[in-house]
């Protein structure tokens, strides 16, 4: 993620309050009661005290922001600790006593129609970063148990770029999986070219030094405009490509961007083709001390791309984006549009006149058996999800009746 001010931080922060609580306060009216059907698996809830839903099944629970949508919480039933991988930036803003970067970056929120910050002449028009789906109040169109499925559909109208964004949540009991399909129709009648990317984010107490994340890339780069951010410095040079997980370091050598590092005082940011011979393309994050497990699986032709993003203040909450898209970089729609390509692979989506496309993907959150200690594929098939980690030489499986 990146934002960028005309006259400071200052007047950002202001402008983000002020459209955050207009849609804090349209979101306590964007909930309609929910049906009695709905049973235990649904219920209204506040996160930091804004509103927002809960979905469980028995084995996960999900808080979903009203405004924005964002997946704020997510975890076990059964873990007394109650351990969220999601980035806490509420929570991160308190302890730094300082203004939050915008109210509506949360754990994973979703970057629709736009993945970066807006060019000159957006940002006067007003169009805000990472587009209007993170910003506004989310409408509950159902929320409703079907034997062993709680599914949830919510939507919001893009009023900016005339799109309407709808996603369905699927929960099914007896498994560690959140099933997300999104569709983003065009209420226009001419093609368009858009950003569209899942900003998953997590953060401490999850996201710590012994962390490991994994991913089903090739090649990679780091970001060419390197962004500045709270006087922090990088670890990499500027616009060189690597092979995942050896970024070259600054000063010569490389870094192991598996393994979550102690806090340097850095940020740095990177880009990932997701490999084209893969049908499903995939992230994890695993905490070996806690023994457990985050991951997602995505259909690469959706999200060919994934950007890492690495915030490694010298104290405080340290932050990684596992973010996955249809560009390899938080950019401006004019420049990914202008670049058109990077490793020969296509930088944005087309939404055609008056039409629908989809997207699909699963989240897992789960304890990891004793000794594991990564991720070395992940194969989705006869309605499980096979963990392979070949460093232990164990498979972990999930139950994923849904598929993808």
């Amino acid at each position: 993620m990146c934002s960028r001010w005309r006259n400071g931080p200052s007047d950002f922060t202001s402008f983000s309050r002020f459209g955050a609580l207009v849609s804090l306060a349209l979101g306590f009216a964007a909930l309609p009661a929910l049906a009695q059907s709905a049973g235990d698996h649904f219920r209204q809830d506040d996160f930091q005290g804004r509103p927002a839903l809960v979905v469980s099944n028995d084995l996960l629970e999900l808080t979903i922001l009203n405004t924005g949508g964002a997946f704020a919480r997510l975890v076990l039933t059964d873990d007394a600790d109650k351990i969220n991988p999601m980035w806490d930036h509420i929570r991160m803003a308190r302890e730094r006593n300082r203004p939050m970067w915008g109210l509506n970056y949360v754990g994973h929120f979703i970057c629709v129609d736009g993945f970066g910050p807006p060019s000159d002449e957006e940002e006067k028009a007003g169009f805000p970063q990472h587009g209007e789906a993170r910003d506004l109040a989310w409408t509950t169109e159902s929320a409703v148990k079907k034997g062993k499925i709680a599914e949830l559909v919510q939507a919001v109208h893009l009023p900016r770029v005339q799109e309407m964004l709808r996603r369905t949540i699927r929960l099914v009991d007896g498994e560690n999986v959140v099933y997300v399909h999104s569709t983003l129709e065009n209420l226009l009648t001419f093609d368009r070219p858009i950003n569209w990317a899942e900003h998953g984010t997590i953060g401490s107490p999850f996201f710590e030094p012994g962390t490991v994340v994994d991913l089903s890339a090739t090649q990679a780069m780091t970001r060419p405009d390197q962004m500045d951010r709270d006087n922090l410095g990088h670890r990499v040079p500027p616009g060189k490509e690597f092979t995942w997980p050896h970024a070259p370091k600054r000063g010569g050598g490389t870094i192991d961007l598996r393994l979550a590092p102690e806090s340097s005082g850095t940020m740095d940011r990177y880009g990932f083709l997701i490999d084209p011979e893969r049908e499903f393309g995939y992230v994890t994050a695993l905490n070996p001390k806690r023994r457990l497990l985050l991951g997602y699986v995505f259909p690469r032709s959706d999200y060919p791309w994934l950007q890492i993003w690495e915030y490694l203040p010298p104290k405080g909450m340290m932050i990684r984006g596992l973010e996955f898209g249809s560009q390899a970089f938080d950019w401006p729609r004019r420049k990914v549009i202008t670049m058109n390509k990077l490793f020969d692979t296509m930088l944005y989506r087309w939404l055609p006149a008056s039409s629908t496309i989809e997207a699909r993907y699963l989240m897992f959150w789960t304890r990891a058996p004793e000794g594991f200690q990564g991720v070395d594929d992940i194969e989705l098939r006869d309605g499980q999800l096979h963990i392979r980690d070949d460093r232990s030489g164990q498979t972990l499986s999930l139950k994923a009746s849904q598929g993808l």
